[in-house]
């Protein structure tokens, strides 16, 4: 059971909230203050359900007592007993505490793994399923880098996912993904095993992460089409070279100007989630067991073509669906995924 006086001070401070954006805070403040109001206010509104719940039952209680009343509240009394811990359980999921970083914007990187050229289609097929997945729920998808094989695979694709919530839903998606089937241009009709990193990392705004000047190494060099086509001859991709960590980010569209634009935005993101995933990592080794730590070494999910099925392996979760989910019906894998993590959170919280 939650406790009463952990309710008490969290709906004090949600009128509090309240009170102070009525009151017309300093303009500085009501960002800050319409945020935490905004967190709080589906936390608030299940405390006041459970509050509700609580005295009814006092009530129906009280009404034993009373013999015109008693029939009612010996009905009434079942139905409110068998409420309350659906709605204890519905507090401890809102009480959980949120990643800052769920209502980012995404940027998704997808990079072929070991397995040559059959690697590079797989990582192709990917970047459409997450493409296809961002129109079914309405999110926009921005390609800020892509390079492609001869035989139209890729290379390497960074993209800039944004919407409602996206890095709350594609945050599991992080890890190796691996493929078997038989490729196009395998005459013995074998079935081969390749596969294609994904990472995807929350937006960082220039407020998250500072990066000096002296930090970062900028080269300009000559940018190259897919397969030696649309060569651009003047000199406008750019390398940026973040010196404290080695980390290099490349970006080879027309404009110089828009390419350091696109290599800042991807750098300050990889910074960002090493910095998220350092943080983790010290709170993980205080636990005793882990499910899954999100670990990009991982391998997370098989794609199985000659059988149809797709099985995340760490929730062994196995779909008999795979044209759906390549076509972008990600849903059920996600809520899975999702669903997985809060258990996880929640028995975290608890123990």
């Amino acid at each position: 059971m939650v406790p009463l006086d952990k309710l008490a001070q969290i709906t004090q401070r949600f009128e509090f909230l309240e009170a102070s954006l009525n009151a017309g805070a300093e303009p500085a403040e009501i960002a800050r203050i319409s945020r935490e109001y905004s967190d709080l206010k589906p936390v608030a509104e299940e405390i006041a359900a459970y509050r509700r719940a609580l005295d009814d039952l006092a009530e129906a209680q009280a009404m034993l007592a009373d013999p015109e009343m008693k029939a009612l509240a010996e009905e009434e009394i079942p139905r409110l007993r068998a409420r309350i811990p659906q709605m204890e359980q519905a507090l401890r999921l809102a009480l959980l505490p949120k990643d800052a970083a769920d209502a980012r914007p995404a940027i998704l990187e997808i990079r072929p793994g070991t397995g040559g050229e059959e690697a590079s289609l797989f990582a192709a097929d990917l970047a459409r399923m997450y493409q296809r997945h961002a129109e079914r729920m309405g999110w926009t998808f921005e390609v800020l880098e892509q390079q492609f094989s001869d035989l139209g695979g890729l290379k390497e694709l960074v993209a800039l996912i944004s919407g409602e919530g996206v890095f709350a839903r594609l945050k599991y998606e992080s890890g190796v993904h691996r493929v078997q089937r038989v490729p196009e241009t395998e005459a013995q009709g074998r079935i081969h095993t390749s596969a294609a990193t994904v990472a995807v990392l929350p937006e960082a705004q220039e407020v998250d992460i500072e990066i000096p000047a002296s930090d970062i190494r900028i080269d300009t060099m000559r940018a190259s089409g897919a397969g030696g086509q649309h060569v651009n001859t003047t000199d406008s991709a750019v390398r940026i070279t973040h010196l404290p960590t080695g980390i290099i980010v490349t970006s080879a569209e027309k404009s110089q100007h828009r390419n350091k634009e696109i290599a800042m935005q991807v750098l300050r993101a990889r910074l960002y989630e090493a910095e998220r995933e350092r943080v983790h990592a010290a709170r993980a080794a205080d636990r005793k067991s882990q499910v899954g730590s999100g670990d990009r070494s991982e391998r997370i999910r098989t794609y199985n073509f000659p059988q149809g099925r797709m099985t995340d392996h760490r929730i062994n979760l196995t779909l008999y669906a795979l044209p759906q989910i390549m076509a972008g019906d990600l849903s059920e894998i996600i809520d899975a995924l999702s669903a997985q993590d809060q258990a996880e959170k929640l028995a975290e919280m608890e123990g």
